[in-house]
């Protein structure tokens, strides 16, 4: 696929794209499905609100991402792994790595926010390298 440009629709197909592979996986999806259950589709709308407010700058989204995820029980290390290395993989393909990258930088930094939520340190700090 060739790069996309940054804007509104680029992220709308990111989280689509991304949340397609998370709710396909073995170990996240049950995770996601379980907090999310059937409201996948405000899910995926807030979550375009989210990194376009981040990404644009439109300011479109309200909420508390620390606090609605602290709420949540079960989360494992290995969770922030998978999500961090598919969440890098994706953007990876969709965007120009300048781009993909300060997507990467704002996906790490809320990993790590939540990590000190849930484990009172960074146990992941990165995405896993890149296997062919």
């Amino acid at each position: 696929m060739s790069s996309l440009p940054l804007n509104r629709s680029s992220i709308h197909t990111l989280v689509h794209e991304f949340y397609d592979d998370v709710r396909a996986d073995a170990v996240l999806g049950p995770v996601f499905d379980k907090a999310i259950g059937d409201r996948w589709d405000a899910h995926l709308e807030r979550m375009v609100e989210f990194w376009s407010t981040v990404m644009l700058g439109t300011h479109n989204f309200q909420g508390n991402v620390f606090g609605t995820h602290m709420a949540l029980s079960g989360v494992e290390p290995d969770h922030f792994r998978l999500w961090l290395g598919m969440f890098f993989k994706t953007t990876e393909r969709l965007f120009e790595p300048p781009v993909a990258h300060e997507f990467q930088l704002v996906g790490k930094r809320i990993a790590a926010s939540l990590q000190y939520g849930y484990f009172g340190k960074v146990i992941v700090p990165d995405a896993p390298p890149a296997t062919a």
